[in-house]
């Protein structure tokens, strides 16, 4: 008989696990834990004490340690978050509106006070009328309604943390009457009376940072230069910061759609004692 065929069967190893896609997906995950990893690092060696306290602290208990994130206006407001900060602000200018509606005769003075939340942060305008509403015409002294009136906003500001700082405007219109004295010396010397009383009616000695007289170069009614409500004297409330922030310029406010950048050159400043500074000389 003929001899069968022999007949050679070869078998092929499978190599699916080394060749398959299941590391992908394992090392995808390792990459993005170790750059959470990375972050959380570079947020604890970058932060402030207190944020580091607060971050160890969520990890550990996320639910109890959330409430004590952040703080309130009688905090020290370090790390705050913007929109905690301007939370803050929300409450100080409730406080101050319902303060001021509680003070006698201040009904008819609606309209020339206002109070915004702005960039460099609360703002309180205190706008003049055609007669004058609180200083003398043509004057740097306070009539009584302005007396009353920044000596109420002092009680209140002096309970607060914050620095403030004090400006003083005024309209378009020359200053008559003496030949060395002009709107630069009225805004500073307003804003530097209004600075006066409020220290002396409850703010720390240390809680104003600026007084500052821009004369007509901030107007707020920039199609009516001469318009009374460009006449006036607007107090700061500014937002807390960190010592590094501390050296930034201030951020320039626009509080109302009229208002005016200011010119090129330096306004005119009044220190805290009062000595009258112009720009620098060029």
């Amino acid at each position: 008989m003929p001899t069968p065929p022999i007949i050679i069967i070869k078998k092929k190893a499978a190599h699916g696990g080394h060749h398959g896609g299941a590391w992908k997906v394992a090392y995808a995950d390792f990459v993005t834990a170790m750059m959470a990893l990375f972050i959380v690092l570079w947020l604890l060696s970058s932060s402030s004490k207190q944020t580091q306290v607060a971050i160890s602290g969520y990890f550990k208990d996320p639910n109890g340690t959330a409430k004590e994130v952040g703080s309130n206006m009688t905090g020290t407001g370090e790390n705050l978050p913007q929109k905690e900060k301007k939370d803050d602000m929300e409450k100080l200018k409730d406080q101050l509106e319902k303060s001021i509606q509680q003070m006698n005769d201040l009904d008819k003075f609606n309209k020339n006070i206002e109070i915004t939340i702005t960039a460099e942060g609360l703002r309180i305008e205190l706008l003049e009328s055609e007669k004058g509403t609180f200083f003398e015409s043509g004057s740097s002294a306070l009539n009584k309604t302005g007396q009353e009136l920044l000596a109420l906003l002092a009680v209140q500001l002096g309970k607060v943390p914050n620095r403030l700082s004090v400006e003083g405007h005024t309209d378009a219109k020359p200053f008559t009457g003496k030949s060395s004295y002009s709107n630069w010396e009225l805004s500073s010397d307003r804003a530097n009376a209004a600075r006066r009383l409020l220290q002396q009616s409850g703010l720390r000695s240390d809680q104003i940072s600026q007084v500052r007289g821009f004369a007509d170069q901030r107007l707020r009614n920039l199609k009516n230069p001469l318009d009374s409500s460009n006449r006036r004297i607007s107090i700061i409330v500014q937002y807390l910061v960190n010592d590094a922030d501390q050296t930034q310029p201030p951020a320039n406010d626009t509080p109302g759609s009229g208002e005016a950048k200011p010119a090129p050159g330096l306004p005119k400043t009044t220190s805290e004692n009062g000595d009258l500074q112009g720009p620098p000389s060029k």
